[in-house]
């Protein structure tokens, strides 16, 4: 049984707009109640400095040990705790959805992507036993972090070998399902993203590479055009609402890649508020970004990984003219506090009504009794 499943309830959001109607039925006929886990920054390749006794345990096991938990979700019982299901088996789970940082980064001695993605693929295509409301396998709703882009495009410090775009491809093939799968041959960053939406019981789901940048705000747009103003949004992406400053492409000379500029060229968009990743700032890069929020009033969510811990908050803008519930999820290989305390492991659950158009996200601690 999953030990102490649900000892921190999430914060409950209403999905709905004032006077907005009942659900928006997008895709399927019945809406019904929408689940899904959320997993962050997995880290294949690297090694837990302690878990269950053991000392250096390989991300595999402690992957599979995170697995074994989320395997017992559909026979767990959640509190009474006034969310959406309160007091409920959660039985079926619609999709698993990661937001990135499947492979660690190869800079020696970690292994290459190649290594990393087949790990990943052996223990979550494998070793998942989730069923969706229709008896079938759970889907996998992915999105790459920085360190799957760098191992695509290159970093400024060394890797071996200097590109492998093995776990991005992965990703991309998976999600974006081209008639011709991409290979490291017809690859181009530059235009082989990983955006795409899903609809699901009346919610709208987008998931998209890295950050909402202006390149990435375009096609949000696009997208966001075919959709309901009444419909619910969620967003799930790899860094948090403010972006980092050092994922946006160099300022400085030819805009490459180099060990004294430090930046990682993974956003289109040229970093604005600085010449140094030391500034810490994207206020500039935001503003367009808030913009975009108060033209899309229907995005009511915004799910990320990266900073490595489990965390509910609201984004507020560097203006504080804007209010966003955002979720932080925490990795079972680099979480800043279930590093120290493997106690606060956690993933997250994700609780629809699309009915009554409420939310709720619980942390789920998972290895509560590590002996």
């Amino acid at each position: 049984m999953l030990k102490k499943f649900l000892l921190l309830i999430g914060l409950i959001w209403c999905l709905q707009q004032e006077n907005s109607q009942a659900a928006i039925v997008l895709k399927d006929s019945t809406p019904h109640l929408l689940q899904m886990v959320i997993v962050s920054d997995l880290h294949y390749g690297i090694t837990r400095k302690q878990f269950r006794g053991q000392t250096e345990v390989p991300a595999t096991i402690v992957n599979e040990g995170m697995i074994a938990q989320i395997n017992q979700l559909p026979f767990s019982t959640i509190p009474n705790d006034n969310g959406v299901t309160s007091g409920t088996k959660i039985g079926a789970i619609d999709y698993l959805i990661g937001t990135g940082d499947i492979a660690n980064r190869e800079e020696p001695p970690y292994p290459a992507a190649a290594v990393s993605w087949k790990q990943f693929t052996d223990d979550y295509t494998h070793l998942l036993s989730i069923k969706n409301i229709k008896g079938k396998t759970t889907p996998l709703l992915l999105v790459p972090g920085n360190h799957d882009v760098s191992n695509a495009i290159g970093f400024y410090r060394e890797m071996q070998p200097a590109i492998d775009a093995t776990a991005y491809l992965g990703i991309y093939n998976m999600e974006m399902h081209p008639a011709s799968p991409k290979t490291m041959a017809s690859f181009n960053y530059a235009t082989d993203k990983v955006n795409y939406s899903v609809n699901q019981s009346g919610i709208h789901l987008v998931f998209i590479t890295i950050w909402p940048d202006s390149a990435t705000r375009i096609w949000m747009d696009k997208d966001l055009k075919e959709v309901k103003n009444s419909t619910p949004v969620i967003l799930f992406t790899h860094d948090p609402p403010d972006g980092d400053p050092k994922h946006f492409t160099n300022p400085n000379g030819s805009h490459d890649l180099n060990a004294t500029d430090k930046f990682e060229n993974l956003l289109a968009e040229v970093y604005k508020d600085g010449v140094t990743t030391n500034t810490n700032s994207t206020d500039k890069e935001q503003k367009g970004w808030v913009q975009f929020l108060q033209a899309h009033h229907n995005i009511k969510a915004y799910f990320h990984g990266h900073n490595n811990g489990n965390e509910f908050y609201t984004y507020r803008g560097p203006d504080k003219n804007i209010s966003l519930p955002a979720f932080r999820v925490d990795s079972p290989m680099k979480g800043k506090p279930s590093s120290n305390d493997e106690t606060k492991l956690s993933f997250q659950l994700i609780s629809i009504d699309p009915v009554a158009r409420k939310m709720t996200v619980r942390e789920c601690l998972w290895n509560t009794h590590p002996e």
